[in-house]
């Protein structure tokens, strides 16, 4: 289908891109690899009359350290991600999640940014940011401020980001040395959204779990961090009971809908699946 009528902007600079948010209000949307808000628009399910592409935004790109803090650009490409050596030796478990997005021609457009600005409870990166403990940094017309990744989320679609505000940056702490990491997903073909994911950070210390996050995708309206799942691994030596514990906690605080990925009860079933797998892998991993 073609979209409905829009003038187009491509701004040169962040505050040109706020600026033309802030004249043109509910009417405006901003658009970064467009691979989520095109369709929409095809499909006439959204009707911006001013679409602001941040293509141009050089200072949104970019992956640097800063005293034991990733900082990533929102532009930043899946694919740049990918081949990202800091993030390989550092934080690898964000390449990872990156290589199981959609396909290569998606990911050498589509951002970080846009997968987790977006608020699709589909999107893979939301739930690795809410494992890792990350911050988004988001600037607007009264300037910046940091939202915590685990509470940017409110429902589909809908995020804490108020009128007028982009999301320019993500502040990970960088993980332990010697962590352990997974992302698990089960999807029905290659690109396609999980029927349920999930991903794991864990640190071990003399054989028993030192720290544990566990986060969803896909088994809500929003992300899940499921904090009492990662609190049944600390202070065990992450075993079988431990595990199963874990991902039964974990699958108390789904509520998915059913749908093409299947009925409630199975996409249940693969999520308690997909987080003993990551818990396992991650344990593998870890020191």
């Amino acid at each position: 289908m073609i979209p409905a009528p829009f003038a187009y902007h491509r701004p040169q600079s962040l505050q040109q891109a706020i600026s033309l948010l802030a004249e043109h209000g509910q009417d405006a949307r901003v658009v970064a690899g467009g691979h989520s808000l095109i369709p929409m628009m095809k499909l006439r399910l959204a009707k911006p009359g001013q679409l602001v592409d941040l293509q141009d935004l050089s200072e949104l790109r970019g992956i640097r350290s800063e005293s034991g803090t990733l900082v990533i650009g929102a532009m930043t490409t899946q694919h740049q991600l990918i081949g990202s050596e800091r993030l390989a030796s550092s934080c690898p478990i964000i390449r990872e999640t990156a290589l199981v997005i959609a396909d290569p021609q998606v990911r050498y457009c589509g951002t970080l940014g846009g997968n987790l600005a977006n608020g699709d409870p589909g999107n893979d990166m939301p739930a690795v940011m809410l494992a890792l403990g990350a911050i988004y940094r988001a600037q607007g017309p009264r300037g910046e401020r940091d939202i915590p990744a685990r509470d940017f989320y409110r429902g589909v679609y809908s995020t804490a980001l108020l009128d007028g505000e982009i999301l320019t940056s993500i502040h990970i702490p960088i993980p332990a040395v010697r962590h352990g990491w997974a992302y698990e997903k089960q999807k029905r073909k290659v690109g396609d959204y999980a029927t349920a994911a999930a991903a794991v950070i864990l640190t071990m210390a003399g054989g028993t779990c030192a720290s544990a996050a566990i986060a969803l995708t896909n088994l809500a309206d929003t992300p899940l961090f499921a904090q009492h799942a990662g609190e049944a691994l600390v202070g065990t030596g992450i075993d079988e009971a431990a595990m199963a514990e874990a991902a039964r906690r974990a699958q108390r605080i789904t509520s998915p809908s059913p749908d093409g990925h299947g009925p409630v009860e199975f996409r249940v079933h693969v999520a308690g699946l997909m987080v003993r797998r990551a818990i396992a892998r991650a344990k593998k991993r870890a020191g």
